[in-house]
């Protein structure tokens, strides 16, 4: 499948460093990106003029809380990741599927959490949710857990285990034991950080725990929804090396200390995002894009580096190849633009007022999922215009 985005008015890299590209055009081949401004072909089979709008990576959701399918028993709700899609979403890494009905948090056994993480991945995290790849079957680790249930989650396709449940402190070294079993199968390593959870079971976990932990990603670092100390952020940012995450649903004030110390410090590459939902905080379609928002409008990054952290920077964390617009990547792309009232004549000036965008189409792996414009944001001043010479690609929608 061929697909040609032209008319591109701003591009962004979903890279820190070069956050933004200088590109007309994009030209897209069997769902990755085959190059930039080329002289255009005779056959495509779809053409899409994002009419001067912007062109970003699909956001990666670094933090959600699938159960199974697209029904979350926290909210009683359907569809919410197609609701997402629509956001700009097109990856999510699950964080744990601990919100399943009747889960006892007192009671969870090695075997327990492995087989839910199995069947997890085996079901949810097989195939696409009307486009979203979720990343499902994240292992909750328990004391008592054996390389035997390290074996099965590898041989499964697990890539994540997380620490929320299990007593830091008082296991430190079966814990670091588990880290390194999980690194050898290739699989990262999140924390649960800050005060309790959603179900009350987990324990305060700052710097003094992280800093001999070491994990890939510390989740919500400014709230979860209860954050660290302001001194542990500050001693994370100064003396770890690790990946910091920050969610829709934690402390704004902890979030802008965080951010202002990482810019200072020229460590904005390790911000990653996620929403951590559906949780108590609800189902937010627009979510990591409301947090990306807030970096850029409150915390004072530039438009292109609040979206690399909703992309590339989430992405790299967590392994995986999405989130850039380069050559040879996965085309999952957004096209987006200024709404109607916003500030400044175009988009990058209404993402550094902190405006919403209004997006107009969504793409993945070169697929246009969202057309004309999304369900879940106003429309944009100037949608992008959609053409096609072969409709064969609507039967994989």
């Amino acid at each position: 499948m061929r697909v040609r985005i032209e008319g591109i008015g701003e591009c962004y890299s979903g890279q820190i460093e070069a956050s933004r590209l200088d590109v007309q055009s994009i030209d897209i081949v069997d769902g990755r990106i085959e190059g930039f401004d080329r002289v255009p072909g005779d056959s495509y089979d779809a053409r899409i003029d994002a009419a001067g709008g912007a062109v970003l990576p699909g956001l990666v959701d670094g933090h959600v809380h699938p159960a199974f399918g697209e029904w979350t028993p926290t909210q009683d709700a359907q569809g919410w990741i197609g609701n997402y899609l629509h956001g700009g979403t097109t990856t999510m890494v699950s964080a744990g599927e601990l919100h399943i009905p009747g889960l006892d948090y007192a009671n969870l056994s090695p075997e327990l959490v492995t087989s839910i993480a199995v069947v997890s991945a085996a079901t949810t995290g097989r195939i696409r949710w009307r486009g979203v790849r979720v990343h499902a079957g994240t292992c909750l680790l328990v004391p008592g857990m054996t390389e035997h249930h390290f074996d099965r989650l590898a041989a499964a396709g697990c890539r994540f285990v997380k620490f929320i449940f299990f007593p830091l402190e008082d296991r430190r070294e079966e814990a670091i034991r588990m880290v390194g079993w999980a690194r050898a199968r290739g699989m990262r390593v999140k924390v649960h950080t800050g005060g309790v959870s959603r179900s009350g079971a987990s324990r305060m976990c700052g710097y003094s725990t992280l800093d001999w932990l070491q994990p890939d990603v510390a989740a919500h670092v400014s709230g979860g929804p209860i954050p660290m100390p302001d001194e542990d952020i500050d001693a994370l940012v100064d003396h770890t090396g690790f990946a910091l995450e920050v969610c829709s649903s934690g402390n704004d004030r902890s979030t802008l200390r965080l951010v202002r110390r990482l810019m200072e410090q020229g460590q904005l590459a390790r911000l990653t995002l996620g929403t951590d939902t559906p949780g108590g905080t609800g189902v937010i379609p627009r979510g990591l894009f409301r947090t990306l928002l807030f970096l850029s409008g409150v915390c004072g990054m530039s438009p292109g580096e609040a979206i690399a952290c909703a992309t590339g920077n989430t992405a790299r964390a967590h392994g995986l190849d999405v989130g850039v617009i380069a050559p040879g990547h996965p085309a999952d792309i957004v096209i987006a633009g200024r709404v109607d009232g916003s500030a400044g004549p175009g988009f990058e000036h209404a993402l550094a007022h902190g405006d919403f965008p209004g997006i107009s189409s969504v793409l993945v792996e070169g697929i246009p999922m969202v057309i004309g414009r999304s369900e879940q944001t106003p429309p944009a001043a100037r949608p992008a215009l959609f053409s096609c010479c072969n409709f064969s690609w609507l039967g994989n929608r």
